[in-house]
């Protein structure tokens, strides 16, 4: 892992350091990159925009780890109004929760009740309700919550990431159990001996893993893929994959982030492929903006030059 991408991963968890920055006007005007506005309203405008191009979006509130128990009725009365917001401007939207916004660290069955809550209203229009991964100490019970909620329904997603050790292990279960995966890379400071650290093996283990859940033989009712990565090259690969081995189109769909290669999320739209873009917003950006440019700190190159323009 690079020394850099270490500081980066460091500075998203420093209260410190998040406190004074998210009051710099630098700062703000450059995390514009990946965010349309701090308002769920900004990032409805920015899907329907988007809409024409054939990208789908998959919306998402910033923050994590509540504080008190209350804050997770707010949480749940929020999603069912961004759900509302959605079918009112009638893109085609998804939702992704972070299980601690929804008090999971404070009573994992009231926060089961509030996931469940929002999944009917999911299912009721159609759409998936996606339960976002957090660092490795909840992985597992991230897991579990996902499997009592699938238990009820196939409109339930999770995110898994492909750097964790046990990922391989925790995709026989969920393959079996013909899950909904959004298949992303990791972006959290994890120590050796829980997720690889190279970037090179970080790739392969995606690569594998994609491969893995788009096998023929794993084809299985309700599941469906988000290929959750902007590295063009791991695209390519699967989609040379799915070419060769006739792969519907049905059984995958590309995610990728507002305001990175939007022209990429464009191209692959006009080919024919299932496009979502991830539109995050909310107050609480700082550790969110910090692991985004960790996950490329080239990025930081762009975010300085769009800054200045400004």
């Amino acid at each position: 892992m690079s020394l850099m991408r270490k500081l980066l991963l460091w500075a998203s968890t420093n209260a410190w350091l998040r406190e004074r920055a998210m009051r710099t006007r630098f700062v703000r005007l450059s995390v514009r990159k990946f965010m349309p506005g701090e308002q769920v309203e900004d990032a409805i405008a920015a899907a329907v925009q988007l809409k024409p191009s054939g990208v789908n979006a998959i919306f998402t509130k910033l923050g994590e780890n509540i504080s008190h128990l209350s804050e997770a009725e707010e949480v749940y009365a929020h999603y069912l109004k961004v759900l509302d917001l959605i079918k009112r401007a009638g893109i085609s939207g998804e939702i992704s929760i972070k299980p601690t916004q929804l008090g999971y660290d404070q009573d994992q069955d009231v926060c089961f009740d509030y996931c469940m809550k929002i999944l009917k209203a999911c299912e009721a229009q159609g759409t998936i309700f996606w339960i976002d991964m957090e660092g490795s100490a909840y992985t597992q019970g991230t897991i579990t919550l996902f499997k009592r909620l699938r238990a009820h329904s196939t409109k339930v997603g999770i995110a898994i990431q492909a750097y964790l050790l046990s990922t391989d292990r925790d995709l026989e279960e969920l393959a079996a159990l013909g899950a909904t995966i959004r298949m992303v890379k990791g972006a959290y400071l994890e120590p050796a001996g829980v997720a690889f650290a190279e970037k090179s093996k970080v790739n392969e283990q995606y690569f594998k893993n994609c491969i893995r859940l788009l096998a023929p033989n794993a084809d299985k009712p309700g599941a469906l893929l988000h290929i959750a990565t902007h590295d063009t090259g791991i695209q390519d690969q699967i989609l040379d994959y799915v070419a060769q081995h006739g792969i519907e189109k049905r059984r995958y769909e590309f995610a990728m982030l507002y305001g990175i290669n939007t022209a990429r999320q464009l191209s692959l739209a006009q080919r024919g492929e299932r496009v979502r873009c991830l539109v995050a917003y909310g107050e609480y950006w700082f550790p969110w903006y910090m692991r985004r440019l960790a996950e490329r700190p080239a990025n930081i190159g762009f975010v300085l030059r769009n800054a200045f323009k400004r």
